[in-house]
């Protein structure tokens, strides 16, 4: 009887340690559209790249130190890709009653003195990060054309210092889907600061 016990709790153990701790997307999952206005007061989405081949998502901010120090970097990387059938969305989810730095009027004026060259959208009602299940500022989230998601975590492995990246995490999962390969990694661990969700 004790054998017994003794396997079940192992089982129940080894079944807790494999439950995702996001709520959110997987990798494997196929996300829902998501639309959002963007900085220049258009609606923008995944529907708005009809032919693309792939997505980075990355969840960002105005206020958080991390996100600022890789802002050159996320631009850098917008500019290097395509944006037609590469599209960079940003998606600032920050509750601005939580973090008023991360008002919209904010926003537009953080881009437009950074030269932002992709969409930076306002995920004001918070529905887009609930459902990816982001946690940090900044998380990047990459797809496939079919909005499978192929990558979820860090754009590199060093937040402190753009010239001492030796992993450009989100450059190689593009690279492996468009050479019909799964990222390797396809999870790190996003570094950052936590997202303002307010209490659902």
């Amino acid at each position: 009887m004790k054998k017994v016990f003794g396997i079940a709790c192992i089982a129940f153990i080894s079944l807790f340690f494999r439950v995702p701790l996001s709520t959110g997307y997987q990798v494997g999952d196929i996300i829902k559209d998501f639309e959002a206005k963007n900085i220049d007061g258009t609606s923008v989405g995944t529907k708005s790249f009809p032919n693309a081949k792939g997505y980075v998502v990355v969840f960002t901010c105005n206020t958080c130190p991390y996100a600022q120090a890789y802002q050159n970097r996320i631009n850098a990387l917008a500019k290097k890709l395509d944006d037609k059938a590469w599209p960079l969305i940003a998606i600032n989810s920050n509750d601005k009653g939580m973090s008023p730095g991360d008002s919209f009027d904010q926003m537009k004026q953080l881009a437009k003195s950074q030269g932002y060259a992709f969409p930076y959208i306002y995920d004001e009602s918070q529905e887009i990060v609930r459902a990816f299940g982001a946690s940090k500022t900044p998380h990047f989230y990459v797809l496939d054309a079919n909005k499978k998601v192929k990558y979820i975590g860090a754009l590199d492995d060093n937040a402190d210092d753009a010239n001492a990246v030796t992993k450009h995490y989100v450059e190689d999962a593009i690279k492996a889907i468009q050479n019909n390969m799964d990222p390797n990694p396809s999870t790190t661990r996003a570094i950052g600061c936590g997202i303002k969700k307010r209490a659902a």
